[in-house]
This record gives C-alpha cells, structure tokens and sequence, in this order.
C-alpha cells in the first residue's frame, strides 16, 4: 500500500508547498493553469538544485579521497608512529599505504561522473524498476498540477463529504493543522537560510574546500533532526581531514559545528518555528523509524511536520477523552 499511496502523498505535500507561489502568481492575473505550470517549475528547480548540489559533493569528495589518501596516511605514520613505538607495535606502513591505495584505485575510477552514473542506476534499480521510477515522477507532476489547479474545488470536494454536524470542528482542526504546518515551513525556510551562510562562511574562513556546497548541504539537512547534522558534520569533517590531515582544523570544525548547534537549536528554531511542535525526543526518534519505514527517505523528511499534524488530532481526542462523563465519573 505504501508503493500506491506515496506519489500520491509526495504530490499533496508538494502542492501544499507551492501552493503560496501559485496564489502569489495569481494575483498577477495570471491565468491559474500557468500559475500552476510555474510553481511546479520552481519546485522542480528547487529539487533538481538540491540533487545536482549533492552529485557535486560527491563528485568532488571521491577524488579528492584517491588524491590525498598517501598523504593522509604519510600523516597518520609521523603522528601515530612514535606512539606506537612506545608500546612496541610495529606498523608496516609502506604496505598499508600501497594496500590502500590499491582498494581506493580499483573501486574508484577517475572519471567521477561514470561512478555518479552507476550508482544513481544501483538507487534505481534497488527500490523498484526504471520503469516504475518513471511513472511514478510523471503521475507525481500530473496529479501536483491539478491539485495546484483545483486546490479549493478539492477541498470544497472534501467537505461535502464530512457530516454537516461535523464540518465546523473539522474546519478547526484544519485551519489549526494549516496553522501550524505554515509557521514550520516558513521558520524552516528562514532558519536554513542563515544556517547555510553561517556554515558556508564558516568553512570558508578556516580554508576547506567547497565550503558553500558543504554549508549549503547542511543547512538543508537541518530538516532531517539529527541525521542531517550529523551527516553534514561528518562531510565536512572528512573533507577538512582529507585536506589538512589530523590537526587544528578538525577541531576548528567540530567547534563551528558546535556553536552552529547551539545558535540553531537555542535560539534560532525556537524563535522562527516555535514550540508549537512539542514532540519528546524520543517520540522525534520513533517518527523518523515509522516513516522512514514506511515512505523511505521522503518519510524520513516527512516524519517531523506529520508528527505535528497527527499531535494535534491526538490532543483534540484526548480533550474530548478527558471531558466524557465516562472519564469524569
């Protein structure tokens, strides 16, 4: 059920998304079909952007690992060495280097673009077939352009079908989720932005390559909690390792990485996205392993806002819970 639903799901998301850019075009009396057309190409863009940032990561991390790997253990020997020494270990650090170097050259081919293309063809082929990937993208984009269309028809659809005596605590639940999955999104959007200068610069002063690409992944990791920074944190310090081996400039990472923690953590998200969200950290946990289970990667996206929603149907119930006579009594 989850292979039918997904696109569906993945092109509501999309479409709720978009749809401020679409009425924005809109109220430059523009005709609603293109408004719809250009909002879905923004977010293409967006997407496409956000892929094509991450292939250049790894198109620039690859060689750069085959490059400076005799270095970095040429490195690791003059620093570990002596301290081997002390405890009589004896390393054979000629073999160990061209043992490495061997692995490293075999599985990794010069040309990082046919390493690019046989992986993307493994993700392909591991979900599902070519095939179905691409049915799936197209029945996503139709179904975002009607919905992005007929976006109040739809929901004017949806409320017919709600009884009457229902339809106003419906309305509020609604308005209530609309609420606050507006002040998420929005607050993310802010909070990723300064992140993404604030880690770019960052990287920059202390001299790692491709610091705007690393800061920028960051920052857009920020919406995976706790994987995202974890995963930015490991690129940049393998990237900072790779340059400059074990030395002041993996601490001076971990450092901005940790002052980057704080500021997004204590000051900026509480701020711009708030507390409304309320969920425990083990609950944040459990979210990310249920839909990451159920939706794959999207879901892990996903898990933190679908949290939100579903925390505020679980309130509404356990008030109405709390009110029975059967509770009272």
């Amino acid at each position: 059920m989850a292979e039918i639903f997904t696109p569906f799901l993945t092109a509501f998301i999309l479409a709720y998304a978009l749809r401020p850019v679409c009425l924005w075009l809109e109220q430059r009396r523009l005709p609603q079909a293109l408004a719809a057309a250009l909002s879905m190409l923004v977010g293409i863009g967006l997407l496409l952007g956000i892929l094509s940032l991450l292939i250049g990561l790894l198109r620039y991390e690859i060689p750069l690992i085959k490059a400076q790997l005799p270095d970095w253990i040429a490195n690791t020997q003059a620093w570990l060495g002596p301290k081997l020494s002390e405890f009589h270990i004896d390393v054979d650090w000629g073999d160990l280097k061209a043992s490495a170097t061997q692995k490293i050259t075999e599985h990794i081919n010069d040309n990082a673009d046919s390493l690019m293309s046989s992986t993307i063809s493994t993700v392909l082929m591991s979900g599902s077939s070519v095939i179905a990937g691409f049915v799936n993208a197209v029945l996503i984009i139709f179904v975002m352009f009607y919905l992005l269309m007929d976006w109040n028809h739809f929901f004017s659809l949806v409320k017919s079908l709600v009884p009457v005596r229902a339809q106003e605590t419906v309305h509020h639940l609604a308005m209530h989720t609309d609420g606050l999955l507006s002040q998420y999104l929005r607050g993310m959007l802010i909070v990723i932005s300064i992140m993404a200068v604030y880690y770019s610069a960052g990287l920059s002063l202390i001299g790692v390559k491709g610091a705007a690409a690393l800061g920028v992944f960051t920052a857009l990791m920020i919406v995976i909690p706790y994987i995202g920074i974890t995963l930015g944190l490991t690129l940049s310090t393998l990237s900072a390792l790779l340059q400059f081996g074990p030395g002041s400039e993996i601490i001076m990472v971990l450092i901005l990485f940790g002052i980057g923690q704080f500021l997004e953590g204590f000051f900026l998200t509480p701020r711009l996205v708030g507390e409304r969200i309320g969920l425990h950290p083990v609950a944040v946990l459990f979210a990310l392993l249920l839909f990451g289970k159920l939706f794959g990667f999207f879901g892990v996206l996903l898990a933190l806002p679908i949290s939100a929603v579903s925390l505020v149907l679980v309130k509404y119930f356990w008030s109405l819970y709390t009110q029975s006579s059967w509770y009272q009594k």
